[in-house]
């Protein structure tokens, strides 16, 4: 989700790898050891959890994940917990990453001490105040000064243990001061608005010449307004502080009057009595990416060269990119994306596929390199084959992680426990049934994915058929086999098949597995051979048979002869996403719905219209591609069935209707069902992938309610009528044949970046082109980090990057000064104490500066 900044779009997005911790404090007891988990959060808000590592004070936990964020925020945080079976699980540490120190860290592997956790350094969240001085003449003539603290909103204060009953108590500090005010407490909202003033007595001095406004026998530089946000709890260890502000009375000026936002602070010397060399640390791997995105015609330019890339693709701007980025991937990343959503993947990929296998003079290492051309297939069978890696492996792979059955056939890790030949039939069995889907899946094989391995099939062929009769095979079995199922096996959580990395010996029967199904669809002469290990070149034999080798050819044909496939039904739901979410049914005209489908709903009593929390149940959800159900908790009959067919539209609904967040709404023809997240990324998943699995229905809506209808009108367009048609566009679909919404504009934006980053290497690519087409000698050593096979042809297409990247240099350049001039430090959109636009404040004025 894009943030909107006049005419400006602002994507943000992190990528995680999560280490290992070390160092973690033993638990105060006999055992010593703890189980241990990691979350990530925005702020406090938790997104991710990864899985518990059991009796260690040094867990390993090798997981990934990546979002987008959808929202602003402050701090990245990681928090470590121990878990406890009898009560809440207690946190041993976190590390958290203010906003604007993330590119310190961007890709780098590092080592974070774990801080102490306090309630009192937990913060999030703005309150808006306005501070004003007036003149009070008494009944006896005197003029008194009051000091008027108008406290009107707050924004994103954090949910504590699911509920946020805010109040503020303010109060003047001074040496003679010690009165607190407060607010009413607002119920069940984490965005109060409160719009209540109070006074404090203050004198004036009398001197004319002086700007502040003094008190009596008090110092005013220590004069100042505190505000504090509490969180009222019932609970006995009292009301929970939310964060606070503090504010100097000398921003009144000579005016005497101050409106601004601020963001909330944590307590001063909050959690510091703790040694943090006790907790241990945590190593991460973070990737943080903001992308400001221009209206599309700014980027006409740049992306028409991109688009035209396949003739002649050797001088190529995509080709170019590849030869200056340090790594092929960054560059395979947003080209395949880009190519992907103008429709020109196939034509882009078999150029450059081509332009490699012309190149390759052994037929043995055809596509085995990390070229462009490897990266940029990698890329697109992630995107386009993910739904087909869901459908093909999961249920087997799902299977293995539960059964845990014993399949270590190395004799020097046998456990004693274990028989070798037990072992070795698990083993069998296992890759007999994951070879057994894979080779039969062919027909579901994507057909942007078939059309790519007839170009590949075509190019080898062409070039080594005197030489090598299966490299038409071995082009093929290179990709789908080495870089696409073993990759999935050995790894599903990074294939979205499984939520979390495997236990030890789970992962090593995948390893087993993936090492002999990259084998078997490799097609080698001697297939012994190809393992080091001597006890896999035993258990191999098991498979040494013709039929194996001509069910791979039979695959590879299937998938490579003609790329134009039907997608076919699949008759076996394949289960997709499941979790834990609150849920309530509602009829369009707005009265709860009866019957089987919702007997487990609770009405409010006293005719009250309005739904509150007591109507929303926590339900089990499952989505397969057949149906939407939800049921009492996991493993139970479903209460609620939704054919696929039946969902017309998945949208967000405004926080309004419920005063809860993270909802969103599954409409169906005669209902919506009403569904909280328990987070705003879990909240996106949900929606993106009911979305897509329902974006080919025939009776789609265009348009929709954002709002609920309740107390006789729908909230967002006030129109009575219940069945008044939506009021909003229904947000786009995506692409059939591809399980991701790509956003080409956000993609040019990147490869401009890019551009940008390695202009250095643009221009000496200039002056190898140069230097290779005017003196025609032999290759210049400094030039040698570049394959370039017609100079004169880059050395247009780099004179035309080099402009296109300028101009967009030059537009980012006006916007950032102009946002400079107009932005009010104080605003809702910059509250005071935003750090990372005060670097943002203190970088436009050195560049002003360096400019002039």
């Amino acid at each position: 989700m894009a943030v909107e900044e006049e005419g400006l779009r602002v994507f943000q997005s992190v990528k995680i790898k999560i280490g290992e911790a070390k160092n973690i404090p033993p638990y105060p007891g006999p055992n010593r050891m703890r189980d241990c988990y990691c979350t990530v959060n925005l702020d406090q808000e938790e997104v991710f959890r990864t899985k518990i590592v059991e009796k260690s004070l040094c867990p390993f936990y090798g997981e990934d994940f990546y979002c987008e964020i959808p929202r602003s925020f402050r701090h990245l945080s990681f928090y470590i917990f121990d878990r406890d079976v009898f009560r809440r699980d207690s946190s041993i540490g976190k590390v958290a990453v203010k906003k604007e120190d993330l590119q310190k860290y961007h890709g780098k592997d590092t080592w974070f001490q774990l801080q102490p956790v306090s309630a009192d350094s937990e913060v999030q969240g703005k309150v808006h105040l306005e501070l004003r001085l007036s003149e009070v003449i008494t009944d006896s003539g005197v003029i008194n000064h009051k000091l008027a603290t108008r406290v009107l909103e707050c924004q994103g204060l954090p949910i504590v243990n699911g509920q946020c009953d805010p109040y503020a108590a303010v109060s003047l500090l001074g040496p003679s001061r010690s009165e607190a005010k407060k607010t009413k407490v607002k119920r069940k909202t984490n965005n109060p608005q409160f719009d209540e003033v109070f006074y404090f007595e203050v004198t004036r001095p009398l001197s004319s010449t002086k700007r502040q406004f003094d008190v009596e026998e008090e110092d005013v530089d220590k004069l100042a307004l505190r505000v504090d946000l509490w969180n009222a709890s019932n609970l006995k260890f009292g009301d929970e502080f939310l964060g606070g502000v503090r504010v100097p009375l000398r921003v009144l000026g000579q005016f005497g009057v101050h409106d601004a936002w601020y963001y909330l602070q944590p307590r001063e010397n909050a959690g510091k009595s703790v040694k943090v060399e006790e907790l241990g640390s945590l190593r991460l791997n973070i990737v943080y990416t903001e992308d400001h995105v221009f209206p599309s015609e700014h980027y006409t330019p740049l992306r028409d060269l991109l688009l035209d890339s396949a003739n002649p693709v050797s001088a190529s701007t995509a080709n170019i990119l590849g030869e200056v980025c340090r790594e092929k991937q960054e560059a395979a990343i947003p080209l395949v994306r880009l190519f992907l959503h103008y429709g020109k993947i196939v034509p882009f990929i078999s150029a450059i596929a081509h332009a490699e296998v012309n190149r390759t003079q052994d037929p043995n290492t055809i596509f085995r390199g990390n070229s462009l051309t490897s990266k940029c297939i990698d890329e697109t069978m992630k995107l386009a084959g993910m739904h087909y890696l869901q459908v093909t492996l999961k249920p087997i792979i799902d299977e293995i992680c539960t059964e845990h059955k014993p399949c270590e056939i190395d004799p020097v890790k046998l456990k004693e426990s274990e028989n070798l030949d037990t072992n070795r039939e698990n083993l069998r069995h296992y890759v007999d049934r994951i070879f057994n889907v894979i080779t039969t899946s062919g027909v579901r094989c994507p057909t942007v994915m078939c059309d790519i391995f007839f170009s590949l099939r075509e190019s080898a062929a062409t070039r080594f058929q005197d030489e090598d009769q299966d490299v038409r095979y071995t082009a093929v079995s290179s990709f789908i086999f080495l870089r696409f199922f073993a990759p999935a096996i050995l790894s599903p959580n990074l294939f979205q098949l499984r939520p979390h990395h495997p236990d030890a010996a789970t992962s090593r029967t995948l390893t087993l597995i993936s090492k002999t199904i990259q084998t078997l669809g490799s097609l080698a002469t001697s297939k012994s051979a190809n393992f080091k290990e001597t006890y896999m070149a035993g258990f191999y034999d098991y498979f040494n048979e013709q039929k194996y080798a001509d069910a791979v050819k039979n695959f590879l044909d299937l998938i490579s002869t003609s790329g134009k496939w039907d997608q076919k039904s699949i008759e076996t739901p394949i289960m997709l996403k499941e979790g834990s979410v609150k849920v309530t049914i509602k009829r369009v005209d707005g009265k709860g719905s009866k019957g089987t489908k919702g007997r487990f709903m609770i009405k409010r009593a006293q005719g009250r219209n309005r739904f509150g929390m007591k109507n929303f149940k926590k339900r089990w959800f499952r989505l397969t591609n057949h149906e939407f159900t939800y049921h009492k908790t996991k493993g139970e009959g479903a209460l609620c069935s939704i054919p696929i067919e039946n969902i017309l539209a998945v949208e967000r609904l405004e926080e309004e209707s419920f005063k809860m967040k993270n909802m969103f709404q599954v409409i169906q023809p005669e209902r919506a069902l009403y569904i909280q997240a328990n987070n705003c990324v879990e909240a996106r998943d949900w929606i993106d992938i009911l979305t897509k699995v329902s974006q080919c229905n025939r009776k789609r809506l265009s348009t929709y309610h954002p709002s609920a209808y309740l107390n006789g009108h729908w909230l967002c367009c006030k129109l009575s009528a219940d069945t008044a048609p939506g009021c909003t566009p229904c947000t786009g679909g995506l692409p059939a044949n591809i399980q991701l919404d790509v956003d080409g504009d956000r993609e040019t934006e990147r490869i401009y970046s890019l551009y940008s980053t390695y202009m250095t290497k643009l221009i000496k690519m200039e002056e190898a082109c140069g230097s290779k087409s005017v003196y025609d000698g032999p290759e210049q050593e400094e030039y040698s980090s570049f394959v370039i096979d017609d100079p004169q042809e880059t050395y247009k297409t780099l004179k035309l990057i080099v402009s296109a990247v300028q101009t967009l240099e030059q537009q980012h350049t006006k916007y950032k000064r102009d946002k400079f001039k107009k932005t009010k430090i104080g605003s809702q959109e910059h509250p005071i104490g935003d750090k990372s636009f005060q670097c943002y404040i203190r970088q436009q004025s050195e560049s002003s500066t360096y400019s002039i």
